[in-house]
């Protein structure tokens, strides 16, 4: 009789917080103040309206929901993103990427694994671990290639993202509980990548 894993219970991740970086704050007036956020909102309006912007989107969210790319698809991305990168915008690609279109596609993730019930929950969350880490983040990496020099990569945001947006929702600690005494080895794969593996401050990649 093998023996099985040590108990991993619980299982306590701190949650990154807000994506967003903290923008200047102006000692003057309120109007003044209010200048970063005004040009940011009105930058992110101007992104999202581009179709540039709409082919990488609409590529991305068809990613998370297991699509895959068209031939010669991913080097039309990229020209895209290397277009914005060169203009006003470019400044806004990660930061559109963080809060819009990675909670989206998490979104679709998250309710996947709701929509089943007791034991079965912790092996379809198996299940769109694997996919995730081997098909839709590689993807993501490969469409973003172009953007770099960023104080987060994509595939950390993305991690990141699939920890909070996900992980932290679907009641893990339980889920552990059903799986004992052994979870699936992708959990642990999950587990050990989550906890220590791509996080900020865990050295190049």
């Amino acid at each position: 009789m093998t023996r099985g894993f040590p108990p991993i219970l619980p299982v306590e991740f701190r949650k990154m917080g807000s994506f967003r970086r903290p923008r200047p704050r102006f000692m003057s007036s309120p109007v003044l103040s209010d200048l970063p956020r005004f040009q940011a909102t009105r930058q992110a309006l101007q992104l999202s309206s581009s179709s540039a912007w709409n082919s990488v989107q609409t590529a991305v969210i068809n990613v998370f929901k297991g699509g895959g790319l068209q031939s010669n698809e991913l080097y039309a991305l990229n020209e895209n993103i290397r277009r914005l990168l060169k203009s006003e915008l470019g400044s806004f690609i990660t930061d559109y990427f963080q809060n819009q279109l990675l909670a989206k596609g998490l979104f679709f993730v998250e309710e996947k694994i709701k929509l089943c019930e007791g034991e079965n929950r912790i092996e379809v969350l198996a299940e769109v671990w694997d996919h995730f880490f081997t098909e839709t983040l590689p993807t993501l990496q490969a469409i973003f290639y172009p953007v770099q020099g960023q104080e987060l990569t994509i595939r950390q945001i993305s991690l990141l993202g699939f920890r909070d947006l996900v992980l932290l929702k679907v009641k893990l600690g339980d889920l552990l509980l059903l799986a004992q005494p052994k979870p699936p080895s992708s959990i642990v794969q999950m587990l050990l990548i989550l906890q220590a593996g791509d996080t900020p401050g865990s050295g190049p990649r």
